[in-house]
């Protein structure tokens, strides 16, 4: 028996199998297919100045001890920041925070200009009005292709009630509320 709704077709129409390397396209097409949760992750050059960036990489690692990670592209101008620092902040966004994702994906100069932050572990940079906080010491790094990946060991956390903000597809989702049982 399926879980789907009863009177729709279904079936998903697949494309012939490619070799990523000879199509880097239609393989990141395929990779959006998985929906992610957007972050932003935040921390502090060795200068003093807040750095941050818009990341749908996070994944959960380890309850115990409480690890998690995300990965950064080799060469991205935030790459020695996040190699040097302690600590980063990793912040779940809400539906709500569609505009800060777009804020943090863009413009470096203007991602923190006129914005509130608290300050976190390390000296991170904490945004306010997330889903979900975790505040990690940078634990392990891994060369992975053209990205580092970053094992953080999280030393605090926090969460709120709320909706989260998705992508899929090369855009930004919603969350279909499941129909009340009787």
């Amino acid at each position: 028996m399926s879980d789907l709704p009863a009177g729709r077709d279904h079936a998903v129409p697949h494309v012939a199998m490619n070799n990523p390397a000879r199509d880097s396209r239609a393989f990141r097409d395929a990779l959006g297919l998985f929906a992610t949760g957007i972050t932003i992750v935040t921390t502090r050059a060795p200068n003093g100045d807040p750095v941050g960036l818009t990341v749908n990489s996070f994944n959960s690692v380890s309850l115990d001890p409480p690890l998690v990670l995300w990965s950064l592209m080799c060469g991205s101008p935030s790459e020695e920041a996040f190699r040097a620092c302690s600590h980063y902040a990793i912040h779940v966004l809400g539906a709500h925070q569609r505009s800060l994702s777009s804020r943090f994906a863009g413009s470096r100069e203007q991602r923190f200009a006129g914005l509130a932050t608290g300050q976190g572990l390390g000296d991170a940079p904490l945004l306010e009005g997330c889903l979900a906080r975790f505040e990690c010491r940078n634990d392990i790094q891994y060369a992975g292709g053209d990205h580092l990946i970053f094992v953080g060991r999280v030393e605090r956390f926090e969460r709120s009630a709320g909706d989260p903000l998705l992508y899929f597809g090369g855009g930004y989702r919603g969350i279909d509320k499941p129909e009340a049982k009787p």
